[in-house]
């Protein structure tokens, strides 16, 4: 069995055992760890070496690259500048540079002339702007999702009218897209809602915003048509409140100059006209709404 002696390695001064080492090499001695590292570092030191000769090799040719590209934005180069020649005789023909001055002076002087062709602006936005137009344009439809499949016939001569249906509208809401129509002035205007402000429950308050909102459409047309609500299916106490809604804006309407479109009667006792939900007409309850405000944008302010 051969006899371990420890050695102390001469890098970093660990001793271990080894049997090979003898007294000459005890002083060289290093250990495994210490041999793996130098070799590793010597192996970093000439990849080091390597990069910084690519490093090298790349800048030269991006160097090469930005003179190319510098020599091909200057259109490459150019030839020296040729002196101007001076007239050898008094009889030759000389260029005269005409003064800055007095070139401007005769630019001016000369008349405009105009080459291309007046062209026609036009803005698509005209509905929504703030400035008020000179005459009345179509008429105007507005209120909640009764009035979803409203089909107005065009008029001879006349554009066609503007429906904007907004689901789940109550008063305060038709207002408010009054409001964003801004000083635009309507030939007619037609507001249909009620169904959706029963849900209140707070009549005075329904009331109020209904007077606030015609009061916005006479500023925005000399004709204001009311299409009164429907009568709706969904118990006692809705049909109670929109009948009560009913008569109000029946009377305010006729007192205030704005037309009234009796819905009302026209759809009670009549199968056939509301739909599944008792809320919403069917194809042929808005055809007869429909029938009845085309009939009130062709005529007068008149209660029917």
């Amino acid at each position: 069995m051969a006899h371990l002696q420890p050695v102390q390695c001469a890098e970093c001064r660990m001793f271990s055992h080894s049997s090979s080492v003898t007294s000459d090499s005890f002083i060289s001695f290093t250990c495994d760890k210490c041999r793996l590292v130098s070799s590793l570092t010597e192996k970093i030191s000439v990849l080091e070496a390597r990069v910084q000769a690519l490093e090298q090799v790349s800048e030269r040719e991006n160097s090469v690259v930005s003179v190319r590209e510098s020599l091909d934005a200057l259109g490459g180069v150019s030839n020296p500048p040729t002196p101007a020649l001076e007239p050898l005789q008094r009889g030759e023909w000389v260029t005269a540079r005409r003064h800055k001055r007095r070139a401007k002076a005769t630019a001016e002087a000369r008349p405009r002339e105009h080459h291309s062709s007046p062209r026609h602006v036009s803005n698509r936005f005209a509905l929504l702007s703030d400035a008020p137009t000179e005459k009345p344009e179509r008429a105007l439809v507005i209120g909640d999702s009764i009035i979803r499949h409203v089909k107005l016939a065009q008029p001879l001569g006349a554009p066609a009218a503007l429906v904007r249906c907004i689901p789940g509208a109550r008063a305060p809401d038709i207002a408010g897209n009054l409001r964003v129509l801004g000083k635009h002035r309507f030939s007619k205007i037609v507001i249909h809602a009620g169904a959706n402000d029963i849900r209140l429950r707070q009549s005075e308050v329904t009331k109020s915003n209904f007077v606030e909102v015609f009061k916005l459409a006479k500023a925005m047309s000399d004709a204001v048509v009311c299409s009164g609500p429907i009568p709706m299916r969904r118990g006692d106490v809705a049909y109670s409140r929109l009948w009560s809604l009913n008569c109000w804006l029946s009377r305010w309407c006729s007192e205030n100059s704005v037309g009234f479109i009796d819905n009302w009667a026209n759809f009670e006792g009549t199968a056939g006209l509301l739909g599944r939900d008792g809320i919403h007409p069917t194809r042929e309850g808005a055809a007869l709404i429909s029938c009845s405000i085309g009939h009130s944008l062709r005529t007068g302010l008149v209660n029917f």
